[in-house]
């Protein structure tokens, strides 16, 4: 066990001197090149680490789990909340009552990168859920119901999906959101792909597919519409 003995320390006779340092100064131009260097490191950094580890994937909406409110585009790559529901065969993989959307294809295995162009629109999750996570009646969009996902509700701002929620209090609304999916390691991170910066990371245990995700809460006529998006030029796993 450790533990911690008195010691005796000397006494100083008389202060040290101190430097004056009020006519010393540091050119701005310095200051401002260190910092650039320093930023430059840690997008390359994260750069490297997301593009070493993540394969790009194309995510496409499976139109036939699309809740009636939402409608897809021609390419399967976008969503919108109509604002009317529609007459849409009720089938067992269609959600009825909560306005989700998943994506075709998911994951049993190896890590995945995607992006989602959100733009202004600020009442929705996103993320991967269960494959076999419930369609029918209420749902609560929660780990502990089989979703990891990143929320940002109206009034309420971001939040991770943990039970209960976790608040995540950003300086900058993401306009474009990363994902990244680490199956074997039972990760799902969240980066704001232009400041190219970590938001937010969920780990768990998967034991079945996982598939991406998409709720959208309400119409919003300031940006109705979210698009998914191949990793950009200048997003992480371009750059290995």
């Amino acid at each position: 066990m450790c533990s911690i003995s008195p010691q005796r320390f000397p006494v100083l006779s008389t202060p040290p001197s101190v430097k004056d340092w009020s006519e010393t100064s540091v050119p701005t131009d310095v200051c401002v090149g260190m910092i650039r260097r320093s930023m430059s490191k840690l997008e390359a950094t994260l750069h490297e680490m997301i593009g070493k580890l993540a394969e790009g994937v194309d995510v496409t909406l499976d139109p036939d789990s699309a809740n009636p409110w939402l409608q897809l585009s021609q390419d399967r790559h976008q969503v919108r909340h109509l604002g009317a529901w529609q007459d849409l065969p009720d089938r067992p993989e269609r959600f009825d009552t909560v306005v989700i959307v998943l994506a075709r294809d998911g994951f049993t295995s190896g890590r995945h990168y995607w992006e989602v162009q959100v733009g202004d629109k600020d009442d929705w999750y996103m993320g991967v859920a269960n494959s076999t996570v419930n369609r029918k009646g209420r749902i609560s969009v929660s780990t502990a119901q089989g979703y990891w996902a990143l929320a940002m509700k109206k009034g309420h701002g971001y939040r991770a999906s943990t039970t209960p929620p976790v608040p995540l209090p950003l300086d900058r609304k993401p306009k474009r959101v990363g994902v990244y999916v680490d199956y074997e390691e039972g990760q799902v991170s969240f980066y704001d792909v232009k400041a190219l910066s970590h938001i937010y990371t969920l780990r768990d245990t998967f034991t079945e597919k996982i598939v991406p995700f998409f709720y959208l809460y309400c119409c919003d006529k300031a940006s109705d519409t979210i698009a998914i998006c191949p990793a950009s030029e200048g997003s992480p796993i371009k750059q290995s």
